[in-house]
């Protein structure tokens, strides 16, 4: 019970023992060999399960251990629905419920394209799912408001409406219009829908670094981590990194920094931009508002900028981010950034890693975490990117450039900016988008998604040295910078 309480759900801790034994076997070099009695491991035959039978939750399981070991190869895309977990929930779609009044007017079925409502003898409505499209107008006039819309959690979840319910009654992810934010991977109640993992990644950059001296892994770590691992201090988990075998950890922050003095230059030069920082909203400007991408900034993510600096100052460097973000593992397939980014790892990966090799990081020293300013921290919450530019502004001389910045909490937000900028009807010059609702604080990779108090990474961002952006990249220059 003591390893649940450090995440969310149940269902999260599954993932995450499944996460840990495959993690387990990597670092003995056992894997391939005891493959097959993970799903045995995760359940055994005494406990009770969620579903018919022990044999069909261990079936799962190795679903399970297949996207912890990278997934499907042949998919694009790094999330994937296990489909034999993903039957659990009702059949989505319209229904008629308790409240139909079998009322004389039938205007349900006047509206029916597909003459998919009849009525019993009591003219209580029925609806035929072999005909029903799903279009909705017998729910709009229904004067009861007895016919609603059944949909399931991840499709409630993705507001972009990637996800279907396909001829098998599993979710279905649509490729051309996911944007890997991994909002239904948290939703789902049944665990159906999982990020693909890099932790094998890691552990091979790690043993490699082990036996080659030259070798340097570099942890780049998410300034989000300042609202996870509750149970234990920041500076613990910095120790625990570099217990793993990180030879160093540097914060994304610092590439925070780079990115808004970078991005105030460039703003103030083109007069209207859309923020580079969150994979998912760059993502989602390509695929669903093409004649935006112009204006998209030339900038790359903090987590790009600050890999880059790394590898350009260490030619044997090893980088692996660590965040809250599922999206990022898209983003280090890209050409521009797959040079600088060697493998990511969530928060919920890092915490299997951790105690893969027994590290109870509580009984730790503390280690010091400390390269960024305070607005290349606020970067994890939602509003902290346009407080950085402005910042930025200031101290490069060009608060002459009056921002107008529309920060957008959430896709849906993004959605309204964006359609409003197409429409050109938006009253702002800078449109700051995070998918997550609450930033970086509400990624779908957190351990702990019900707190996203704003005031915790403003707290976290008052505790570096650095007060100024200036200051923290002037840092770098210093001979005893991150590299």
């Amino acid at each position: 019970m003591k390893e649940l309480r450090k995440f969310d759900t149940k269902v999260q801790h599954l993932k995450y023992k499944v996460l840990r034994e495959v993690a387990k076997q990597a670092w003995n070099n056992t894997l391939t060999e005891n493959i097959l009695d993970i799903p045995k491991i995760i359940v055994p035959g005494k406990i009770p399960t969620m579903r018919c039978c022990v044999y069909k939750e261990r079936a799962i399981v190795a679903e399970r251990v297949k996207l912890a070991m990278g997934g499907n190869r042949e998919n694009p895309n790094i999330i994937e629905v296990i489909e034999i977990a993903c039957d659990e929930c009702p059949a989505a779609g319209y229904e008629v419920t308790d409240s139909c009044r079998g009322c004389l007017a039938h205007r349900c079925e006047d509206v029916c394209p597909r003459g998919a409502i009849s009525f019993d003898h009591n003219h209580v409505a029925h609806i035929d799912k072999s005909k029903c499209v799903e279009c909705g107008q017998c729910s709009r006039v229904c004067p009861y408001s007895a016919i609603v819309n059944r949909r399931r959690p991840c499709q409630n979840a993705c507001k972009i409406k990637a996800i279907s319910i396909n001829e098998e009654h599993s979710a279905s992810i649509d490729n051309e219009k996911c944007i890997a934010c991994g909002a239904c991977v948290y939703q789902c109640p049944f665990g159906a829908i999982m990020d693909k993992s890099y932790i094998l990644s890691v552990i091979d950059i790690l043993l490699a670094c082990e036996r080659e001296e030259s070798c340097k892994a570099y942890a780049v770590v998410a300034p989000s981590v300042a609202s996870q691992f509750k149970y234990a201090k920041l500076g613990q988990v910095i120790s625990g990194l570099k217990k793993l075998g990180f030879h160093t950890v540097v914060e994304a922050a610092l590439g925070a920094d780079m990115v808004a003095y970078e991005e105030a230059g460039e703003l103030a030069e083109k007069g209207f931009l859309t923020s580079s920082c969150c994979p998912a909203f760059v993502a989602y400007i390509k695929k669903s508002f093409p004649e935006l991408i112009q204006h998209i900034s030339h900038n790359p993510s903090p987590m790009t900028a600050i890999s880059k600096y790394i590898k350009d100052n260490d030619e044997n460097a090893k980088v692996v981010f660590i965040g809250p973000c599922t999206a990022k593992k898209a983003e280090i397939r890209l050409e521009s950034v797959k040079p600088y980014v060697d493998a990511v790892i969530t928060f919920e990966e890092l915490q299997a890693l951790f105690d893969s090799r027994d590290i109870d990081i509580t009984k730790l020293d503390e280690d010091i975490l400390d390269n960024a300013s305070y607005f290349g921290r606020i970067f994890a919450r939602s509003g902290g990117l346009a407080d950085a530019v402005s910042q930025a502004l200031k101290e490069r001389g060009l608060d002459c450039f009056k921002l107008e910045a529309c920060s957008c909490d959430g896709i849906e937000q993004c959605k309204a900016a964006l359609t409003k900028k197409k429409l050109n009807r938006l009253n702002a010059n800078f449109i700051e988008g995070m998918a997550c609702e609450g930033g970086c604080i509400g990624g779908a990779g957190c351990l702990t998604h019900g707190d996203r108090d704003k005031s915790q990474v403003d707290r976290y961002g008052k505790e570096t040295m650095e007060r100024t952006i200036c200051g923290a990249i002037s840092a770098l220059k210093q001979p005893d910078a991150v590299v």
